[in-house]
């Protein structure tokens, strides 16, 4: 019984990705020119799957997004702002 409880241990182990982890970026949307703007760029960037948290601001123009980078990376971040309109870089 020990030996299969070991066992079982040591395949969930392995099966959790190792290099997974959360994230942070800023973009950039300049872009946004209206104090509801940041309402559309946060729907936008939430529904993109491994977004944890996004937080849009009109002033300075940008969005601070915390996400699972091995559920999705800043090219779809990016891509999500885009499509919904307002496009956005990586800011360094």
């Amino acid at each position: 019984m020990k030996k299969l409880a070991a066992l079982l241990a040591l395949a969930v182990a392995l099966s959790a990705p190792a290099s997974a982890a959360t994230k942070t970026v800023t973009l950039s949307v300049p872009s946004m020119t209206c104090a509801t703007c940041p309402i559309t760029v946060k729907m936008a960037l939430s529904k993109v799957e491994g977004v944890i948290e996004a937080k849009v601001t009109w002033e300075p123009r940008e969005a601070v997004v915390t996400y699972d980078d091995a559920k999705t990376t800043p090219a779809a971040l990016t891509q999500a702002t885009e499509n919904a309109g307002y496009p956005s870089t990586l800011k360094e």
